[in-house]
């Protein structure tokens, strides 16, 4: 299944892609795309209706974000090789974990809103995992049952504020808009390896990354199991997995993204997401 949030921001209804493509409204059978719609029961519930008697959605709405209102916004460092060794970086031991600001969550095509201060903008095209069930120091064999799905995202970066000024890296990684998420959550059984994904980013229609998830240095098992172990898991979270090379800051000369400037990104089965870089609020 592809399970989307459609309509304006903050008044998304749930929805389910049918077999040709179209929108359909799931309000009456689930709330929203949510922890509770991600779980086991939640998933088998949709699995029970008739998909192609649920009225359609005309015109071309909004997506929203995939996933509402997840507890936790996890994030995966330099778990790409190619991306550690342009970030003069050496591969970690063991997952490099931090949080993204629950705040910067938007909707896939949504604008990207430059920080105030921002001279160093950048862009990061990443698998994403949808927690389905409470996952907390979990066994290495457990941790794919806890997974509801995949989804889409761009891991926007503002490069000063993560990396030149003192503290952790959360600071660079959690502006307003720097997390949108979808088109669509794709629940476990559409996606066959999710160690075997294309992904792709173009700037102004420019390639800039092409990778696959196939050189992740931690997989998706491994990641859900680790992260396990340092804190509790709730369905409905999210956990964005690394970037592959190609990011502005590794380019020579770096190439940041500027006001005006159009990103594109996409993986196998998870759709395709557009953003328009706009200037920071007044």
């Amino acid at each position: 299944m592809k399970l989307v949030r459609f309509g304006s921001a903050g008044k998304e209804k749930p929805g389910i892609i049918d077999k040709n493509g179209k929108i359909r409204d799931l309000s009456k059978i689930v709330k929203d795309i949510d922890g509770e719609t991600l779980s086991p029961a939640g998933l088998a519930k949709i699995k029970k209706a008739n998909i192609d008697k649920l009225p359609k959605v005309a015109g071309n709405p909004r997506l929203g974000p995939c996933v509402a209102r997840p507890s936790n916004f996890i994030a995966i460092g330099l778990n790409y090789a190619d991306h550690a060794a342009e970030a003069g970086m050496k591969l970690p031991p063991e997952p490099i974990i931090f949080n993204k600001a629950l705040s910067c969550i938007c909707g896939p095509n949504d604008n990207t809103i430059t920080p105030k201060g921002s001279s160093k903008l950048d862009y990061e095209v990443e698998l994403g995992i949808v927690i389905g069930k409470r996952a907390s120091y979990l066994k290495k064999e457990q941790a794919m049952g806890a997974v509801a799905g995949y989804f889409l995202s761009n891991d926007v970066s503002e490069r000063v504020f993560q990396i030149e000024r003192a503290g952790q890296w959360t600071k660079g990684k959690g502006c307003e808009t720097f997390g949108p998420i979808g088109p669509w959550v794709a629940t476990k059984d559409e996606i066959k390896d999710p160690q075997n994904l294309n992904l792709w980013l173009k700037v102004n229609g420019g390639i800039r990354q092409k990778g696959n998830t196939k050189t992740m240095v931690f997989g998706v098992a491994d990641i859900v199991w680790w992260c396990s172990q340092y804190f509790v898991m709730e369905p409905g979270d999210i956990i964005v997995t690394g970037t592959p090379s190609g990011v502005a800051l590794g380019m020579k000369p770096p190439q940041f993204l500027n006001v005006g400037d159009v990103v594109e990104l996409g993986c196998d089965g998870l759709g395709t997401q557009k953003q328009k870089i706009v200037k920071a609020r007044a």
